[in-house]
């Protein structure tokens, strides 16, 4: 099966943005080469390490359950759909995602798991849940950029205020999508050619400004639990750098892996890697430990909802009909 240019191009964009991240990854580990030794170390320096494990783990069913929240609001106007159901068709999406292409896996979870076959509305809704995520990681990445370049001075250069102030105009372009969306709804539905598409963004048109609220504050508190996550990794690891730089530090690293294309959840963890690499430099923070690190976060996080939604992928409904 040929690929059609576009598709062609996004798939070579990809393969360069993976190679570049592996070639950064192995450059820093040849600068620092990975011992064991060093990470032994630093775990037999950290204190009641159980505790900040089983806080580890204990927020992860929390992360996703905020996912799973959002999904359910954004949902009602595909579909009205309980709690657990909502949960149980993030946990598939998460699981076809670590396979398939992110977004992709991600959607068609998603919209498998509903029990009728509006799919168009459902592809949308998804889209919309995407959306708001990334939005929120840009806006408390474009925060925790501005706070980066007062504590790593050598990066508060002509080229890191010109990224400041492109982060700031996204975030506001943000608030002024969400201002205009109804009528731009309203326009792509009269354009020829885009028409037929008209079923994936409709749904955007349709929820009213609580509801929008209701789902920012869910991905919100969803970041803010993903964030306090990475933290506990750190720390379960040995590193314990000042809250203020782990925060901007955290914040940057989700905002690069909101930004960089990835294949699917599997190079999704070179991204975080290399980004953790990058932002961390300035604070000696050892690669090994770094590297282990975001790797227990990782495997706490995705890993084991990937494996826990397996279960919901074999009940999904693999034959959908669309009445939309």
């Amino acid at each position: 099966m040929s690929l059609k240019p576009s598709k062609k191009i996004l798939f070579w964009v990809k393969m360069a943005v993976f190679a570049a991240l592996v070639a950064y990854i192995g450059h820093v580990l040849r600068q620092q080469r990975f011992d064991w030794a060093v990470v032994q170390r630093q775990l037999r320096s950290v204190t009641y390490p159980e505790l900040w494990a089983s806080a580890l783990l204990l927020l992860t069913p929390i992360n996703w359950g905020f996912e799973a929240l959002k999904w359910q609001i954004l949902l009602r106007r595909v579909e009205p759909t309980g709690f657990w159901g909502a949960y149980r068709g993030v946990l598939a999406g998460v699981s076809l995602g670590f396979a398939l292409p992110a977004q992709l896996g991600d959607t068609a979870g998603r919209v498998l798991s509903l029990r009728s076959g509006e799919r168009g509305g459902a592809i949308g809704a998804s889209l919309v849940s995407g959306g708001m995520q990334f939005y929120v990681a840009l806006v408390f990445g474009t925060i925790a950029w501005a706070h980066h370049l007062t504590i790593a001075p050598e990066r508060d250069n002509l080229a890191g205020r010109w990224l400041l102030l492109g982060l700031a105009v996204l975030s506001a372009g943000g608030v002024a999508f969400g201002l205009v969306r109804h009528r731009l709804v309203r326009w792509l539905e009269i354009r020829p050619g885009l028409s037929r598409f008209a079923s994936y963004w409709n749904v955007a048109g349709q929820y009213n400004d609580s509801e929008i609220g209701l789902a920012l504050c869910a991905a919100a508190l969803r970041y803010l639990i993903f964030s306090i996550q990475f933290y506990l990794a750190m720390r379960l690891i040995g590193i314990d750098l000042p809250v203020r730089i782990s925060a901007s530090g955290i914040g940057l690293v989700f905002l690069v892996k909101t930004l960089t294309p990835a294949f699917n959840l599997l190079s999704d963890l070179g991204v975080r890697e290399a980004a953790s690499l990058w932002v961390f430099a300035p604070f000696d923070v050892p690669a090994p430990v770094l590297l282990t690190a975001t790797l227990t976060l990782w495997v706490a996080n995705v890993l084991t909802p990937v494996l826990v939604g397996l279960i919901w992928v074999w009940k999904l409904k693999w034959s959908v009909h669309d009445h939309s």
